[in-house]
């Protein structure tokens, strides 16, 4: 059984506000939120950080903001179809399902980068989240 309480003691800062220890979501009846989770016809290929709709997240280490980067093709899930790559401290990620503060510019660790989309919108009963991707679509968990 996976157990989210495993993971927090990498080197990023809070992820999200209301959730200290970047706690992973664990399954509901849309899947898990760990890396490698089933994810037909492939695999999950980041982790979703808990995080309630409309709450502030922040820059999980100091870096720049390298644009936007939506999750899904234009016009899906719009509610929610949002993002950045972040880049710097030796990471680069994307963050899937929040409102930037701004596309582009230098940001420090624990600084607000966005809030939360309203997930529960898109998707009633899974628990909302940030999804965190590495670039190279390698497991970010450790470093939570």
């Amino acid at each position: 059984v996976f157990s989210s309480e495993q993971f927090a003691a990498g080197p990023w800062g809070q992820i999200c506000a209301g959730n200290p220890r970047n706690r992973v979501r664990g399954c509901d009846r849309f899947g898990c939120g760990h890396y490698g989770a089933p994810r037909p016809p492939g695999i999950h290929k980041g982790v979703d950080v808990i995080c309630r709709d409309g709450s502030i997240v922040y820059a999980p280490f100091s870096g720049v903001i390298g644009g936007r980067a939506n999750p899904y093709k234009v016009g899906k899930n719009s509610a929610i179809n949002n993002g950045i790559l972040l880049r710097g401290s030796g990471f680069c990620i994307h963050m899937f399902y929040i409102r930037p503060v701004r596309y582009s510019g230098r940001i420090n660790k624990g600084q607000k980068i966005g809030v939360m989309l309203p997930m529960q919108r898109v998707y009633r009963g899974m628990t909302s989240h940030v999804h965190v991707q590495n670039c190279n679509r390698s497991n970010p968990t450790r470093n939570l």
